[in-house]
């Protein structure tokens, strides 16, 4: 079964109660167990859930799926897979919270971490140690749209006892699956692409290794960061066009980050689709398509917000993947709680913007852009 065929029915055959197409939304805390064990409460399973699971192990070419509140409430839970003293290899250019979880919760419960550029293999060999346990991967990474070597990443991982972790979030399931590269785990934000309306909060871990989804399930139960049966219902939903959205995602970001290539005021373009990318041969090795995330570096930096509030169609706000074109300024919102030496030090300055490309005409998108750039 191919890829839009299993997101529109893998996990979601006809309701064998009432043949109806669309699964229900099963909104209950407990369950009668006097004929069924199957079903005990809600925390610990619904049967919505367990459709959207179903899907998104099949979607990402995985055994096992978990959904959570929040692509947040994923990492956390993910991160009950190391103990005390355990340390963790990071990419240097992530998701603030990712960053801020590491340094702010992760170090005071006796985790560390080091955050290293994992486009460079040896700086990631480099930074192993004894007590290494994870390497925590992204790619295309966030906000500088680096490509990492997965295989790369993933053979360092087993070389040295280490659970590999990629958050496939940028991508989708659609563009890029991690596990068949040799990643042990798939992190992503439903909330993004595969929800990909802006109407949901959710999260979600994928993997293949029963040892590891026993225990990530006992802590998905354990902690209970688990979504409405409501928000699975949605995302379900969403899921069953992600291909035909993607494509048009990256038509718009294609064609996007050629205009701004161009542009007398853009001093650079981060997008993988580039032939000048330094990643991108890896991204048409292990990606369909480059996606439908790029970032962009304005000559003049004190310009930034004046561009950003100049736009009509564009939204400014944070988050990302759903229909509509948003705008962020990462300094001063996604990535705030990176500390201003490391930010920049890492090229997250001030004149650095990112941009998810939805699915409106481009024409539009374009226009928009240009005018507010001047």
């Amino acid at each position: 079964m191919r890829f839009s065929t299993k997101a529109i029915h893998v996990g979601q055959e006809p309701d064998r109660a009432t043949g109806a197409v669309t699964v229900p939304i099963y909104m209950t805390s407990t369950y009668s167990q006097r004929a069924q064990k199957e079903w005990v409460y809600g925390r610990t399973g619904n049967p919505t859930r367990a459709a959207l699971e179903t899907n998104l192990a099949a979607l990402e070419e995985g055994k096992h799926g978990l959904c959570f509140s929040s692509g947040m409430g994923a990492i956390t839970t993910a991160l009950t897979l190391l103990t005390k003293g355990d340390h963790v290899v990071v990419t240097d250019d992530c998701y603030g919270g990712v960053y801020r979880i590491f340094t702010r919760i992760m170090s005071r419960y006796g985790i560390e971490s080091t955050f290293v550029d994992m486009t460079d293999l040896v700086s990631v060999e480099d930074a192993i140690r004894g007590e290494t346990r994870m390497i925590w991967a992204e790619t295309p990474t966030n906000p500088l749209m680096k490509i990492v070597d997965l295989k790369e990443i993933a053979a360092i991982a087993k070389a040295h006892d280490a659970i590999g972790v990629c958050d496939n979030t940028f991508a989708s399931p659609y563009l890029q699956q991690p596990l068949a590269m040799g990643m042990d785990i798939v992190v992503h934000s439903m909330t993004k692409y595969l929800g990909g309306h802006a109407d949901i909060l959710g999260g979600a871990l994928v993997m293949r290794r029963d040892d590891l989804f026993e225990k990530v399930h006992f802590a998905q139960n354990a902690l209970g960061a688990v979504p409405s049966p409501f928000d699975c219902w949605l995302v379900l939903r969403g899921v069953k066009t992600l291909a035909v959205r993607m494509e048009k995602h990256c038509d718009n970001a294609e064609a996007l980050a050629t205009f701004l290539s161009n542009h007398s005021k853009i001093a650079k373009v981060f997008y993988p689709g580039l032939p000048h990318h330094p990643g991108f041969t890896i991204a048409k090795r292990q990606m369909r398509r480059p996606g439908g995330m790029l970032s962009f570096v304005l000559k003049d930096s004190a310009q930034a917000m004046h561009v950003l509030q100049r736009l009509e169609v564009l939204t400014l706000a944070e988050s990302l993947g759903g229909v509509e074109t948003l705008i962020e300024h990462p300094a001063s919102m996604t990535h705030a709680s990176v500390p201003r030496d490391e930010r920049e030090a890492r090229g997250m300055t001030d004149g650095l913007v990112r941009l998810s490309v939805g699915i409106e005409d481009v024409e539009d998108l374009v226009d928009d852009l240009g005018h507010a750039l001047g």
